[in-house]
């Protein structure tokens, strides 16, 4: 059930921390996030104290493939009821659930899962729609995908697999230089998909052609693209030289190094800058072995690798992520929030209701202790994970 509660503490919410704040919820929407001292009417029976820490809005995460040992690519609905489940423990409330390269019939398979789950329900973060990221990327920039599977990116192919997905496709990487690249694109974006520009070897003349094609995003900026270079700039320079568009960071410190985080922070400013995961199936699992579209990955410490040392993905979650932003980056906290909350929100066209704490808006809440660990998520006003309860 929708649960009628205030949570009061520190909270997040207008760009700022409110130290005497207060969130009122009922009906899975917000009522009320402000100050508690303006709150006139009466609270509900039940109020939430967070003596340390933060009331935060839920986080959106834009591009995740896996947590818990499941996988989008299993195409189950265990598999995505577990993800969804296990996602809330990291604080995320929303997700879009993101393919990678294979053959086509288990894309097929994996798209068709998301859209009959998206119908019956999630148990936890709510899936929002599908980010296929491949199969059209370019082989010399495939990073942990299998180049068997690559594929041209042909307008038949796009249209079976829009169609497929019953239009759930939110976002679709690509690599612009790849041939039929520029036709795909602009037929995706006249449907009102994100097209994002990754795992591409393009230059910047090539980049800006697909920029007025209609790329309007970068993924996983500085992962599996052209460098910058102060003679070619490349597709990160494209990313940074295009303000308006929207770009993808996976906030680990080992993807980008912490000083690079906060360049490209002070570059794009969070308004246009998303945190991301790009979480495999072994995120909070631990060390050991497994498997990541076929290929076995090694994980130690915080790293996921191929054999040959290829980064395979992350084990990262979006709290992690602000936390990093803020520890090693220096970025505020209210900013580094926005990055995973409001950002994504904003490049989903949703953020009329997500991505924020403020009245009218889904009842979609984190509840972060000072080391940024999750204590309590709430989706739609309704309690789907407690730290002390799990």
């Amino acid at each position: 059930m929708n649960q009628t509660i205030a949570l009061r503490g520190t909270v997040l919410a207008s760009g700022e921390e409110i130290e005497n704040g207060l969130v009122v919820v009922a009906g899975g929407t917000i009522q009320f996030a402000g100050e508690a001292d303006t709150y006139r009417e009466a609270l509900p029976a039940e109020v939430i104290e967070v003596a340390e820490g933060w009331i935060a809005p839920g986080f959106i995460d834009l591009h995740m493939h896996g947590i818990n040992g499941c996988d989008t690519m299993d195409g189950t609905p265990e598999s995505l009821q577990e993800i969804s489940r296990a996602l809330t423990r990291f604080g995320v409330t929303t997700f879009l659930a993101t393919t990678m390269t294979a053959p086509y019939g288990e894309l097929e398979t994996a798209l068709e899962n998301i859209a009959q789950q998206k119908r019956v329900g999630l148990a936890g973060a709510q899936v929002a729609g599908i980010h296929l990221e491949g199969p059209w990327i370019n082989p010399r920039y495939k990073g942990a995908q299998k180049e068997e599977n690559i594929a041209i990116p042909t307008l038949d192919a796009v249209r079976h697999f829009y169609e497929k997905a019953e239009g759930l496709i939110k976002v679709v990487t690509i690599a612009p230089e790849q041939p039929e690249a520029l036709e795909a694109i602009a037929w995706l974006k006249d449907r009102g998909v994100i097209v994002s520009a990754g795992h591409t070897g393009a230059s910047f003349a090539q980049a800006a052609e697909a920029v007025e094609a209609g790329v309007r995003h970068f993924t996983h900026c500085f992962n599996a693209m052209t460098g910058l270079h102060h003679r070619e700039p490349g597709v990160v320079g494209a990313a940074m030289y295009h303000e308006h568009l929207s770009t993808e960071l996976i906030a680990d410190g080992i993807h980008v190094h912490p000083a690079v985080m906060r360049i490209l922070y002070r570059v794009k400013t969070a308004e246009r800058l998303a945190l991301v995961s790009d979480s495999m199936r072994a995120a909070a699992m631990g060390e050991g072995t497994y498997d990541l579209g076929g290929q076995e990955v090694h994980v130690r410490g915080q790293e996921a690798k191929l054999a040959d040392g290829t980064l395979a993905g992350s084990i990262l979650t979006l709290n992690r992520a602000v936390g990093n932003m803020v520890t090693l980056s220096g970025v505020p906290l209210p900013e580094a929030v926005e990055m995973a909350s409001l950002t994504p929100a904003t490049i989903l066209g949703i953020a009329d209701r997500k991505g924020r704490l403020a009245a009218g808006y889904d009842a979609d809440i984190v509840i972060l202790d000072k080391a940024f660990q999750v204590e309590a998520t709430f989706v739609a006003g309704k309690n789907v994970y407690r730290a002390n309860e799990n």
